[in-house]
């Protein structure tokens, strides 16, 4: 048995959103209890207490859209004029890295990613990866980290027609591959999407192929959809579509699939995505620093569209995404009144119901039976913290490292900032090593 406690709980529950002095009782992996502290640790003796000390009780967070394998690009010299536009970014860097990763890249890179996950409060994280150098096993290779860090992953492997048709069928070959045994071990820590890179990268034959086999392992699709403009023109000049209609068209889109980005979508796409009920990712900080643009989620929202929130690799930290989604969007329409609410309803709302319904369990909430993915965050608050006001407090005083402990599946992974489920000082230096011949590779 173990209990957090003494601090207020978030559980996201619209009857009973906050407790102050709450403690959450958990055993087996499951949430137990919900309820004041003193009754609590009254009613479960001798059970392990993690002491929040004052601080907030949460729900772990849920990212829909990243990219484990980005990481061995932080301070790498590209050795290449810099982009300045999104081809050039594909072609210059990730096309390039992604091309070099050899099966221990893509394990160390994974784990220091999800290292950092861990120490932002993220529990489930839906990764997207590409390796087409070592296609066969990679996804295996990043659930072996997740299975030692104790994250919980939904994967997928880069279908694309970029590097020739031997790397397309074998991408196709290892979303199933790993499809089947998510399946077969229905093991609640893993599940897994059938993977496409972009309309852009997918002619007619390999987008077929793709969504005939995902179709017949009953799985979704996770596909970066009008990320730039050069997606939807090269879309419309090529099959006189829209991007969001062709991918319709192949049974790409539905509830269990993702669309991340949608920067580039006119009301007829929002129209069909809503119609689809595909979970359409937003990526602030992503689209920011490909200058990209800026997605209309505002309208998507208003129009029915489902709408969760992402990171693509930038940053592990959903607190800042959430922070960043703010501001963009008040900064895009020159209205400092909008964007208040939905930032919050893409990460705590949106993200939480796909998750839930991708894994069968109820994820993003504090209740009775849950799976139990706690985060405890340092927070004093400076004003009254109420119900009514929660969410200016999480946009204006939290971030990522605020977490001091994460719990996954009950498992405590870290305790006052110390990782407990591995040496991550030595799964660091090992990734540090691995990326210093990578960059040489590069």
């Amino acid at each position: 048995m173990l209990l957090i406690g003494n601090g207020c709980v978030i559980t996201r529950e619209p009857q009973n959103p906050m407790i102050e002095s709450g403690c959450v009782a958990i055993n087996s992996g499951r949430i137990v209890e919900i309820d004041d502290t003193t009754m609590l640790r009254g009613k479960y003796h001798g059970a392990t207490f993690v002491d929040a000390a004052g601080g907030l009780i949460m729900p772990g967070l849920i990212n829909t859209h990243m990219h484990f394998y980005s990481s061995f690009a932080r301070g790498m010299d590209l050795k290449a004029q810099s982009p300045q536009e999104f081809g050039q970014i594909l072609e210059r860097l990730w096309w390039r890295l992604d091309k070099v990763l050899k099966s221990e890249d893509v394990y160390y890179s994974a784990a220091v990613a999800m290292l950092d996950c861990i120490r932002n409060g993220v529990t489930t994280v839906f990764d997207h990866h590409a390796s087409p150098g070592c296609v066969e096993g990679s996804l295996f290779q990043v659930a072996d980290a997740a299975k030692q860090l104790g994250l919980r992953t939904c994967l997928c492997y880069e279908v694309s027609d970029r590097d020739g048709e031997v790397v397309a069928a074998q991408g196709i070959a290892e979303n199933a591959a790993y499809i089947r045994d998510c399946q077969q071990a229905n093991d609640p820590m893993r599940r897994a999407l059938f993977g496409l890179h972009a309309s852009f990268t997918l002619n007619d034959d390999l987008l077929r192929r793709s969504a005939e086999q995902a179709a017949e392992l009953g799985a979704g699709c996770h596909i970066h959809t009008s990320e730039a403009l050069s997606d939807a023109d090269d879309c419309r000049r090529r099959y006189g579509k829209r991007v969001v209609e062709r991918l319709r068209d192949f049974g790409v889109l539905g509830p269990s699939s993702i669309a991340a980005h949608c920067v580039h979508v006119d009301p007829y796409e929002m129209e069909i995505l809503q119609q689809q009920q595909s979970l359409v990712v937003h990526n602030p900080e992503s689209n920011m620093g490909n200058a990209v643009g800026c997605a209309p989620v505002l309208a998507m929202l208003r129009q029915g569209v489902r709408v969760g929130l992402g990171t693509d690799g930038y940053t592990a930290d959903m607190l800042e995404s959430l922070k960043v989604a703010n501001l963009l969007h008040k900064h895009a329409q020159r209205d400092a009144s909008v964007a208040w609410a939905e930032p919050h309803e893409m990460l705590f709302g949106q993200n939480a119901a796909f998750a839930s319904a991708c894994y069968g369990e109820t994820l993003g909430r504090l209740v009775p039976g849950a799976p139990a993915d706690v985060i405890v965050l340092d927070y004093e608050p400076p004003t009254p913290l109420t119900a009514d006001n929660l969410g200016a407090h999480i946009l204006f005083g939290c971030m990522g490292r605020a977490v001091r402990t994460t719990v996954v599946n009950g498992r405590v992974l870290m305790q006052d900032r110390q990782i407990l489920v591995a040496d991550s000082a030595k799964i660091t230096a090992a990734a540090r090593q691995q990326a210093t011949k990578l960059w040489q590779r590069f």
